[in-house]
């Protein structure tokens, strides 16, 4: 079998660090804020070169704090690429806010400049900017667009852990970030976790606060705020990883150019393009076909694990059957079915990597 993901041989590879920082944490009792997340702040603040990192819940607390903090007007309207998961789309409404949808790019799925300015209006206030499957968005081109229009700029970097734009990490150029540590990430934790940065201090601070009731020192609550903290196993697990972060995303580009480089040629396949100003990070590989389920069936019947991501574009669920968007001629809206990921990690070898290669050629015929 060629899995899609495979976390525990990560986990042997770096257990005897991993088990001691779990280890250290519960002989400190040191389960919620501490020296173990402060470290982690510290430390991926650094990876990055943010001025501000704060540990929060979960990627989806940090999107919709970001959006709290940022402090915008009530019914704002935020725009969201069509092609992403619910967690974007779901903290702007769910923040008091309005979804408006822009389309995406058909060689890196993320936002196009050309389609945010196409559904701009005056209630308009900020732009998400989802760096999809680990290539990061058009940041020159948005921000030419926030500037124009006085717009601020959310970074949702969930799947973007080191991916860069003209030599800057994603997380460092917007207003504000945020970043998930699902398990399954490129720096993923043992359950849920979260951080939001920024280089703004005011910022940092509204979004600690928030994150804690409201308040920073214990017991002075200057707002009624939320419990979304970081804890401290989960930032000891990240903070082992952190130093192997760049070695894994070496492996994952790695596994992506022998993709691009085995799979080119075969037509009815749409490859991933990444463009000359980014660094893909290859959260996923994510490939094109009209004949996504009847290729699925094939690598599965060669045990090789696929997903997709993501099956229903945004304006097409059921969540949003009377946004005004739902029957929107997005490229998103066309191109959902037939989006397919491929495996990619650092358990894959180069041997599993071709397996992969010669299945899908074979499919092709």
């Amino acid at each position: 079998m060629i899995k899609f993901l495979d976390l525990n041989s990560q986990y042997e590879a770096i257990r005897a660090d991993m088990d001691a920082a779990i280890a250290a944490v519960i002989a400190e009792s040191a389960f919620i804020g501490g020296r173990f997340v402060q470290d982690f702040e510290t430390a991926f603040a650094d990876w990055l070169g943010a001025k501000h990192c704060i540990g929060v819940a979960n990627g989806t607390d940090a999107i919709e704090i970001a959006i709290e903090a940022l402090d915008l007007p009530a019914g704002s309207e935020i725009i969201v690429p069509a092609n992403t998961f619910i967690s974007s789309s779901e903290a702007v409404t769910r923040g008091g806010h309005s979804v408006v949808f822009a389309d995406v790019s058909p060689d890196c799925y993320t936002l196009t400049p050309e389609s945010v300015r196409a559904v701009l209006t005056p209630r308009t206030k900020a732009i998400m900017a989802v760096h999809l499957y680990g290539h990061p968005c058009d940041m020159g081109g948005l921000g030419e667009i926030a500037r124009e229009h006085g717009l601020r700029i959310i970074e949702d970097c969930a799947q973007a852990h080191g991916a860069e734009f003209d030599g800057r990490k994603v997380g460092t150029i917007g207003d504000i970030a945020t970043f998930s540590f699902y398990p399954g990430k490129n720096l993923g934790a043992y359950g849920d976790a979260g951080a939001v940065t920024t280089a703004d201090a005011a910022l940092a601070t509204r979004v600690r606060k928030i994150a804690n009731h409201g308040r920073v020192a214990k017991y002075v609550h200057e707002f009624e705020g939320r419990n979304s903290r970081l804890d401290g196993l989960q930032a000891a697990v990240l903070s082992v990883k952190l130093p192997h972060l760049h070695r894994w995303t070496d492996h994952r580009i790695a596994v992506a150019d022998q993709y691009i480089s085995g799979l080119a040629g075969i037509e009815g396949l749409t490859l991933p393009v990444r463009q000359n100003w980014a660094k893909q990070v290859y959260h996923l590989f994510v490939v094109r076909t009209p004949r996504r389920d009847a290729l699925t069936e094939h690598l599965k019947r060669d045990d090789i694990q696929t997903g997709i991501h993501y099956p229903v574009a945004l304006p097409k669920l059921p969540a949003y059957a009377s946004h005004a968007q739902q029957t929107e001629s997005f490229f998103a809206c066309r191109s959902d079915e037939e989006l397919l990921s491929l495996p990619i990690g650092e358990h894959l070898t180069s041997a599993d990597v071709d397996t992969v290669i010669r299945s899908v050629r074979d499919f092709f015929g």
